[in-house]
């Protein structure tokens, strides 16, 4: 099933990589300064626990095409990591200097990002459901020299393990998406609980239920506005490798692998959790920061399509209607 959405419309953060090389923006020099430099040994040791580690299970190489297995396995080994320092490390630091920084990292998965964190000086303790992924997190931190402290477990239990005031900003990272309702609504409202007056919550690279076009899971149109039980039928018509194929029977155990690989979030769950979102004191969004330093323009269509949307709640903050959720909020008391 062939789509007629342009692919300047479906490409997501991470694979915009490539066109932001192109653009003229240079990462600070005290945060480029910071970034540890690895030999071929060490790319090597990382590369060989994500194929031991990560691709394993229903990630296996012959789940894959070569070419997609290829691109999968290039993102998580060094695009993921250049796209992070790039983009997300340079927004952050703006909104609060990540030297000294204590950030609880939700959803570390295989530590791209928690290398780029670490490396600034940040005291990151970063979280996972995932075992491998977090597997090569640890291997990836050991060669790049970074000190990170790795838990495993479910971000629902976060209160049963740390103390309020414990972190200075807790980090979403690509998760909460991949969490059920229940679980996304508690994790949300028990970190903010547990934040200090001052202190920020933020959410990266979450794909915006909200939006026509879904380039994180399906590659579908309007696929995330779907009840879960319809897309969970809908997705055999996705063209994306290792998902069209798995989902026929809907068991409880399908279901939640079928919500663990990505369902899309919007400011419903935020003014449910911690709300009322006209209230909130948003600190900053990645595509205001994108914007300011004309690192990646939006389409005529993507700019339509926001004003839409914000014509429709002109009191909810214009992040939330940006196709990802990159935002970080404030807690002011």
């Amino acid at each position: 099933m062939k789509s007629s959405i342009p692919e300047s419309i479906k490409s997501p953060l991470r694979k915009t990589i490539r066109r932001v090389r192109l653009r003229n923006y240079d990462v600070p020099e005290h945060l480029a300064k910071k970034h540890r430099k690895v030999d071929d040994a060490g790319i090597a040791a990382v590369r060989k626990s994500i194929q031991s580690n990560y691709h394993v299970g229903w990630r296996a190489r012959e789940r894959y095409s070569r070419k997609a297995y290829r691109e999968d396995l290039d993102a998580h080994l060094l695009d993921r990591l250049e796209s992070d320092r790039k983009l997300v490390v340079p927004w952050l630091d703006t909104l609060k200097p990540l030297s000294g920084l204590r950030i609880l990292e939700i959803g570390c998965g295989t530590g791209s990002s928690t290398v780029a964190l670490a490396e600034q000086g940040a005291v990151v303790v970063g979280i996972d459901v995932d075992q491998g992924a977090m597997r090569v997190a640890q291997d990836r931190c050991k060669v790049y020299g970074v000190d990170a402290d790795f838990r495993l477990m479910n971000a629902a239990e976060i209160d049963d393990t740390f103390d309020n005031n414990s972190f200075d900003f807790i980090l979403f990272f690509a998760c909460l998406e991949h969490m059920t309702l229940t679980e996304r609504l508690t994790s949300l409202s028990r970190t903010w609980d547990m934040l200090p007056p001052g202190g920020m919550l933020g959410v990266v690279e979450s794909p915006n239920r909200l939006w026509f076009y879904d380039d994180h899971t399906s590659r579908l149109p309007f696929f995330n506005w779907l009840p879960n039980d319809l897309a969970f039928m809908y997705s055999r018509f996705s063209p994306r490798e290792n998902f069209h194929e798995l989902y026929h029977e809907w068991t409880s155990v399908a279901e939640k692998d079928f919500l663990r690989r990505g369902r899309g979030l919007s400011y419903h769950e935020f003014d449910l959790a911690i709300g009322p979102v006209q209230d909130f004191t948003i600190a900053g969004s990645l595509s205001a920061f994108f914007l300011q330093h004309g690192i990646l323009k939006p389409s005529a269509t993507e700019v339509a399509y926001t004003e839409l949307l914000q014509q429709q709640c002109p009191k909810v903050h214009p992040s939330f209607f940006q196709k990802q959720l990159d935002l970080v909020i404030e807690k002011r008391d």
